[in-house]
């Protein structure tokens, strides 16, 4: 048996129908019609295979977090406490996700008895895999796989840390404190395609490095924030 309907995000013309003999998703358009299993080009997995990927690869900074924090003289309790509970970050760093919180609203459309609990994974990671997806039950999806998986290695990962901090001994020497920012940066840079994307991302680096040495750590994020309409105005009128 197979159902057609319009394929959200698609093309106006593209249908997207689920065979449910064999659970694989059909794609018809002007190309023609492929199929593929339901995790892979159209069904759910799109929004949840990202979501997955970048929870899990963020996550696993943790270990960074636990290991830095152990040797800078927090125990095992503290350290795992400042990860449950203080996961969006400090407070500056916490600001900038006020305003993702203000467009994720809009997007998720949340029930309000829900919206508290989602309130703590409005984080860049999330943000970024929701404004990836097309329609809202997509977002959702991505919102939720990702907030959950990074939540869950991230506090594993800080454990493992915390725990095996005597054993690394001192923290700084390795550079630790770089592994969060980096893995974030890998994830980010594929997604650079166009030339105005490009520019925000370059002045954006460039005014928090040269802001880092002499603000509060969080707050040069978020002077780096106008280098997006400066960009946006200077840059081609074929890329915004």
């Amino acid at each position: 048996m197979e159902v057609w309907r319009a394929r959200p995000g698609g093309a106006r013309d593209e249908r997207v129908a689920v065979h449910t003999s064999t659970g694989r998703w059909s794609v018809r358009g002007t190309g023609g019609t492929r199929t593929c299993r339901a995790w892979t080009c159209c069904g759910p997995g799109t929004s949840a295979r990202p979501g997955l990927r970048v929870g899990v690869a963020v996550g696993l900074s943790g270990f960074a977090f636990g290991v830095t924090s152990a040797g800078s003289g927090l125990g095992l309790l503290q350290t795992c406490a400042l990860s449950l509970l203080v996961f969006t970050g400090a407070f500056f760093l916490g600001v900038r996700n006020a305003f993702y919180g203000l467009r994720l609203s809009q997007l998720l459309a949340l029930p309000r008895g829900v919206r508290p609990f989602a309130a703590p994974w409005v984080i860049d990671e999330t943000t970024a895999v929701t404004l990836s997806q097309p329609d809202r039950r997509a977002r959702r999806l991505g919102f939720t796989v990702t907030g959950l998986s990074l939540y869950v290695v991230w506090n594993l990962t800080t454990l493992l840390g915390a725990l095996g901090a005597k054993a690394i001994g001192d923290t700084r020497a390795w550079g630790l404190d770089a592994a969060g920012p980096a893995v974030f940066l890998a994830l980010l840079a594929p997604m650079l395609k166009t030339t105005t994307e490009r520019a925000v991302a370059g002045l954006a680096i460039l005014l928090g490095l040269g802001l880092l040495p002499v603000l509060p750590a969080g707050m040069p994020v978020l002077v780096a924030a106008p280098a997006a309409p400066v960009a946006l105005v200077t840059g081609p009128k074929g890329d915004r």
